[in-house]
This record gives C-alpha cells, structure tokens and sequence, in this order.
C-alpha cells in the first residue's frame, strides 16, 4: 500500500535569473548560469511528498529524448513508471527576477488523443492519488477507488479545459492569481463536484479554504525562513505539505499550516524541486509542532478522506 499515486506532470524547466520583470525589451542580456532542472507540477508534488517521508509512486508519459532522461535520472529514487510521450517531454523556461518572482514560459508539448497507460497505475494500491491536470490524465478517475486531489493552478474559473479535474478530485487546490472572484470559484467548485474541500492560494496573501461542512476562512502565510530565492515550487510545496496533514488524519488548520510552511521553504530556495523541505524541517517549524505530536502520533496510518 502506497501513501501517494502521484499522475502525470513531470517536465523540464530552464530558469533564468533576470534583471527585471517584466523584462525591458534589450539585443541581449548577461545572466548568471542558465540551468535545466527537472520541473512541472507532477514532479514537484512526487518529489515533495517523498521528502516528507511518504511512500509515493508516480506515473507519468515522458520523451524519449535528453529531457527525458534529465527526468529519470532526478527521479530514480522514486518509483517511477513512464512510457513515452510521442511529441517529447515537456518543457518550460522560467524568468525569475531578483525578488524571487517568476515569469513561465510552457511547453506543453500536448499529442491529440493521446493517455496515460493504465498499465502505469492501475496495479498501484494507494491511499491517495493526485492527478496533474495534464490532458492525457483527464481519462483516470474510474481507475481510481481512493481519495483524489488536484491542483487547477492559475484556472480563470471559466475554461472548460479545467473543469473535469476540477469536479471529479475530492480534494482541490487553485490559485488566486487569474480569478476575479476566488469565493464564488470555488463555491461552483464544492457545488458542481464532488470535492470536500477546496484550498485557494495567494502567495504573500496566504490561502482560503471552504468546505462542504465550514464557511469561507482564510489562512496567513507562513514566516519565510530566510530571503526570497525563487518562488518556483512554492505551490507544489503546499501540496505536498498539505497532503502529508492529510494522510496524518490532522485538522484542517494543521493541513493548512504544514502546507503554507512547505511553500514558505519552497521560496527561499533556488530551483524548482531539488531542495524540498524534509519532514523533521516542516514539523520543527510548522506552528502547533508539540500540539500536532501529542494529539495525532505518527504511527497510526489511517485511511483519511481529504
């Protein structure tokens, strides 16, 4: 039995550290080391959970291409299955600005028709799956008999291109950044699907969280720990946080806390993935620490709902 089935979503991401940004129009810029490093939301939730001690397998389609392999040798702690993507493996270049801010660049490379083999996953035991919203994963969710959890990311609330992850993943986790009205998003979210729980990040803002069973509440960011570096992960990060207060069986206010601690890390490091934040780390900085061992020990595993 597996802690996380993680689906879909491993790439590579080319950061460049700029002046500015945006970045004024200019023939060229000196940089400091461009560096390709694996990336994409998939990755940063396998890898995230895996640092915090969780059992996590993932499942995803990849090039058979120096990308590819870039991914396979960063993954090779993990139980990884793959098969090959036929337009090659994703790609993003990433600006980020002294501040830590970023600007993405993606390429999806998105093949028409083409899924995840089933083969990958559907002999995984699991306690929980989170699915990428890659298209090649929209097809899963009748494969999947156990809690499942989603990340919309900067979703306007509109386009249909979310809508099945959106209403079909118990679990939901978005982005404030391009919605005009976050409440009544993820209002139509708990209305329209058959989620329990729907968490919005704002970044410096912190998140909101709504319920089936409790109002609209919104949550302070974590401290940051040290300087902004780079702001790449942070939401893979709270994922990952997230979700370990989850398979926990804690309260939703420690779920909230663990996740916006693990973004708070994810900030104040340079790169996407390569330095999550380890379990001993999140727990000796996350608020409540001693409260959160004293009322949830570690050994019980339950099966718990998102």
């Amino acid at each position: 039995m597996r802690d996380v089935l993680v689906l879909g979503g491993a790439g590579v991401d080319t950061t460049v550290y700029v002046p500015a940004l945006p970045l004024p129009y200019e023939d060229t810029y000196s940089v400091p080391p461009v560096i390709d490093r694996i990336g994409n939301t998939g990755a940063g939730v396998a890898l995230g959970c895996a640092a915090l001690g969780l059992d996590v397998t993932f499942a995803d389609l990849i090039g058979e291409d120096p990308q590819g392999a870039l991914i396979r040798h960063a993954l090779r702690g993990l139980d990884f299955t793959w098969a090959p993507a036929r337009a090659g493996t994703r790609r993003s270049v990433l600006l980020v600005d002294p501040d830590g801010r970023r600007t993405s660049l993606f390429d999806p490379r998105v093949t028409p028709g083409e899924r995840l083999p089933s083969h990958l996953y559907k002999g995984v035991r699991a306690r929980h799956a989170h699915v990428s919203i890659t298209d090649f994963c929209r097809h899963v969710y009748p494969d999947l008999d156990m809690p499942v959890s989603t990340d919309l990311h900067d979703w306007n609330g509109v386009d249909d291109y979310h809508r099945d992850f959106a209403y079909r993943s118990d679990l939901v986790f978005l982005s404030a950044a391009a919605l005009a009205d976050p409440a009544a998003t993820m209002a139509a979210i708990i209305e329209r699907g058959r989620a329990h729980t729907v968490v919005c990040t704002r970044g410096a803002d912190g998140c909101l969280v709504l319920t089936r069973d409790t109002p609209l509440r919104a949550f302070p960011a974590a401290p940051l720990p040290g300087p902004v570096a780079d702001s790449n992960g942070a939401g893979d990060a709270f994922v990952s946080g997230f979700l370990y207060g989850t398979l926990r069986g804690l309260p939703l206010e420690q779920r909230v806390r663990l996740g916006a601690t693990a973004g708070a890390h994810a900030c104040t490091v340079l790169g996407t993935h390569e330095s999550p934040i380890t379990e001993s780390m999140l727990l000796s900085r996350a608020s409540g620490h001693d409260a959160i061992h004293r009322a949830h020990p570690a050994e019980p595993r339950e099966r718990a709902e998102p």
